[in-house]
């Protein structure tokens, strides 16, 4: 195995991708290649033995219920995923399991589907859907862009923080103007598109924390980033 692998674990891509999110997948692989690391690529659904050595994490997003047939599965690993999160491992969640790495969700008709509290927050299913372009600004990333489409609103607690507020959409809920979560190196967000094409700032954050904890340095190499810079602003100007 080359010693500058970087293996990224794929959650649930059977029954938590319904968005394109398999696209953050795509473009971590090629942006470590990229830098110079050999990308690993290892899913994971439920009842496979969780790998060891795993570097970043990356899930998507799901009907309610694909949540509810990942629900057990992801309870049972949940605690694995915690000592991982604690430790450092940088981590993409998006939509559905963005809300299951909270406390749960609790679906229109009362259904509450337990989740693994990583984030302190809470989503609650409501009959109005958030949907179309959304444009947030990080502190960090600068302004980050993407896709919208999701009935559950999600309340952030105590010490967890929104990746981003939102300029143009709605973020996590209809009320405070947040967008995700951060905890640890863990991001949550409602944004598809996906996600990380549009926003390579992020993509080359989370191979950094990676590689520095793997390899205890990370020295990047210039890319061409034109393309990514021109899906942004066309997006950023198509309406809401």
């Amino acid at each position: 195995m080359n010693e500058r692998s970087i293996t990224i674990l794929q959650l649930y891509p059977r029954d938590m991708n319904i968005y394109g999110d398999n696209g953050n997948v795509l473009v971590l692989k090629k942006r470590l290649e990229w830098h110079g690391f050999t990308p690993i690529v290892v899913e994971y659904n439920p009842g496979d033995p969780f790998p060891d050595d795993i570097d970043i994490v990356v899930g998507g997003g799901g009907q309610d219920s694909g949540q509810g047939k990942i629900q057990d599965d992801l309870l049972r690993i949940g605690p694995t995923l915690q000592n991982l999160a604690q430790a450092g491992t940088p981590m993409l969640v998006i939509c559905g399991l963005y809300q299951l790495f909270g406390h749960f969700f609790e679906t229109q008709d009362g259904t509450r589907i337990e989740g693994i509290s990583i984030f302190d927050a809470e989503t609650y299913g409501k009959s109005e859907r958030l949907i179309g372009n959304i444009v947030t600004h990080s502190e960090e990333f600068g302004n980050i862009v993407g896709y919208e489409n999701h009935s559950g609103q999600t309340f952030l607690r105590g010490d967890t923080k929104p990746l981003a507020m939102v300029k143009t959409g709605a973020g996590n809920n209809t009320l405070d103007k947040h967008e995700g979560a951060r905890k640890y190196n863990v991001i949550g967000s409602y944004l598809h598109g996906s996600l990380l094409p549009k926003n390579p700032k992020i993509a080359d954050w989370m191979i950094a924390e990676a590689a520095k904890r793997k390899y205890g340095e990370f020295t990047p190499r210039n890319i061409d980033d034109h393309i990514a810079k021109a899906a942004r602003r066309i997006a950023m100007k198509r309406p809401r």
